[in-house]
């Protein structure tokens, strides 16, 4: 993850529009998987135990807090970072949770907390794998990623000694256990989140990367 941080001050504006293009679609994948979490009722992902949380204690949609707590990240990296926030970081911040509000919308009548419990496991395995590799894309893009992605990112590239995996999982498992003693839903699912997303993500990643280049050709 060192070359996260790299130069595209000489992309052109084709490859500029491609690039956003493809992050948008790892972006919606990434948050299709996020919603399946929330939908299945057996924890959510990591970060979103979080969101869940202070949604419930302030009495929002987990979609609108999902934008401010963003929207806070993305001004402190800014104040405090060089080389990481790039354009698609914006679009990552303020599109995420209208896509997880739409998904919401539009799956919960087919899965939800009265669906059979093999279906809610099917859910919530999926929206694992789903959000793994809509993040392996949006990281690859070399676009931006969302504010809360780009914790492990940058403290990947500053620690040098550890794997995205391990850094990951750390970060997410301080994400559930501050959700957890906000409010938010803690299950097998999140603990599944914690441990796999990261390794997952890591796995994706190169093979996001060898699509992508095909695409991009830089």
């Amino acid at each position: 993850m060192s070359t996260f941080a790299s130069d595209t001050s000489k992309r052109s504006l084709k490859n500029w529009i491609i690039a956003l293009s493809i992050l948008l679609l790892g972006l919606i994948i990434a948050h299709l998987g996020i919603s399946l979490f929330l939908l299945s009722e057996l924890g959510t992902d990591t970060f979103t135990v979080f969101i869940q949380g202070l949604a419930r204690t302030f009495n929002l949609s987990v979609g609108t807090f999902h934008v401010i707590i963003l929207c806070i990240l993305l001004v402190v990296m800014l104040l405090t970072t060089k080389g990481y926030v790039k354009p698609g970081t914006i679009l990552c911040a303020f599109c995420g949770g209208p896509i997880i509000d739409f998904f919401t919308w539009l799956l919960g009548d087919f899965i939800n907390a009265d669906s059979t419990l093999p279906w809610r496991i099917l859910g919530m395995i999926l929206g694992c794998v789903i959000l793994s590799i809509g993040m392996s894309i949006v990281i690859k893009s070399n676009a931006g990623t969302g504010p809360n992605d780009l914790i492990a990112i940058i403290l990947t590239d500053k620690l040098q000694k550890f794997q995205f995996r391990w850094v990951r999982m750390t970060c997410d498992l301080f994400f559930v256990i501050l959700g957890y003693i906000l409010g938010g839903t803690v299950g097998i699912g999140t603990v599944i989140a914690a441990f796999l997303t990261g390794p997952l993500v890591q796995f994706w990643l190169p093979k996001s990367e060898f699509l992508i280049k095909q695409v991009l050709k830089e």
